[in-house]
């Protein structure tokens, strides 16, 4: 058996990071890799991986109902229209993580994504999603942190005036929506 997979409390195989918690394994099964469309899906995605930057994966997850709840569902036609009064609320709330340049952020995003016309986020971001590889990897050291596509669509969105969207950053949402799909040799989801 490859020791970067997991046999888990159910007696499925999965990437080992999986293994961890419910959460992530719930996650892991139903989400990551699975192809994701809509524009307010992936500007939710987009999102909490700017504000994952620094920090676990496993703190967004506990926190993403909080963070669906004051950021109106990440809808960037209402996200937008927040005002100073919205960041305040928004730095006095526990449940999410609390730092201004990443709310500040997301509110910026929004008001330039609401500029575009409707489903060009999405079409945008998989106009970048590689060919997927002709293996899959055996081990997470053979999965990139950064990849020439993940730092061509930071590349862009920062052209545009997104912030909070580097190159890593692009790679975790690409792997998490499904535009690469890095699930190991083993893996059920594999």
């Amino acid at each position: 058996m490859n020791p970067a997979i997991r046999i888990g409390p159910d007696g499925l195989a999965r990437c080992a990071w999986a293994d961890a918690d419910d959460e992530y394994r719930r996650y892991h099964d139903e989400e990551w890799g699975r192809p994701l469309h809509g524009d307010r899906a992936l500007f939710e995605k987009l999102s909490l991986e700017g504000f994952q930057a620094g920090l676990s994966w496993i703190t967004i997850l506990r926190k993403r109902p909080r963070f669906r709840q004051v950021f109106a569902g990440f809808d960037p036609a209402v996200v937008a229209d927040f005002d100073e009064s919205d960041v305040e609320r928004l730095m006095a709330d526990a449940g999410i993580v609390r730092n201004r340049a990443k709310i500040l952020a997301v509110i910026g995003n929004a008001r330039i994504v609401r500029e575009w016309d409707p489903g060009e986020l999405d079409a945008l971001m998989w106009s970048f999603a590689p060919s997927q590889r002709a293996e899959r990897p055996t081990t997470f050291a053979e999965v990139p942190a950064v990849t020439p596509a993940s730092a061509a669509l930071s590349k862009e969105l920062r052209r545009r005036g997104l912030r909070f969207v580097g190159p890593t950053t692009m790679y975790a949402l690409m792997q998490s929506a499904g535009m690469v799909d890095d699930h190991l040799v083993g893996c059920w989801r594999a």
